[in-house]
């Protein structure tokens, strides 16, 4: 497991090929850092899908409305919901969008993120500016590079769990 620094924001995300540690960045995007560690401590995106994987860019998960795989699951919904917590403003910076950050997915408005994100296979450098950046990976991204590919994928991979370190260990 990775060298942890800070257990309140790191989050410790269970795939079916191993852990995935995300070091999530509080000084650039406070909002949306909280809002995963809420969503995380209610046990929101435990068994969601990753309904959107495009190889050499990026998966997408964190549909806690429609991507619970153990809860009403609709693959053809997944992607189009959020929480029942309000949207967040955008929280721009300069970090890139570099392989294994975590970005805010949103629709067309970019105050619209709410619980979904992705992670990034690649540098995705045109995506700077554009989406918050506010984690990275920082042990685990052969796992993530392991979830099968797909929009939406035919049998798509899950968050097992998604914990806030300081919770477990």
């Amino acid at each position: 497991m990775a060298d942890i620094k800070d257990p309140e924001n790191t989050i410790l995300m269970e795939l079916k090929a191993g852990t995935v540690t995300i070091e999530l960045l509080p000084d650039v995007a406070p909002k949306h850092v909280e809002r995963m560690k809420e969503l995380a401590r209610g046990g929101e995106y435990d068994n969601v899908a990753f309904h959107r994987v495009i190889d050499g860019f990026m998966a997408q998960t964190g549909d806690v409305q429609h991507g619970d795989m153990e809860d009403g699951f609709n693959i053809r919904m997944a992607g189009t919901g959020g929480s029942d917590k309000p949207d967040l403003p955008a929280e721009f910076s300069k970090l890139p969008h570099d392989r294994g950050t975590i970005g805010a997915a949103r629709s067309a408005n970019p105050d619209s993120a709410n619980s979904q994100f992705f992670i990034n296979f690649s540098d995705n450098n045109f995506l700077n500016g554009q989406y918050t950046v506010y984690g990275r990976v920082t042990s685990g991204m052969e796992h993530v590079d392991a979830i099968t590919r797909g929009e939406p994928p035919a049998e798509p991979d899950r968050m097992i769990s998604v914990k806030v370190a300081a919770d477990v260990v």
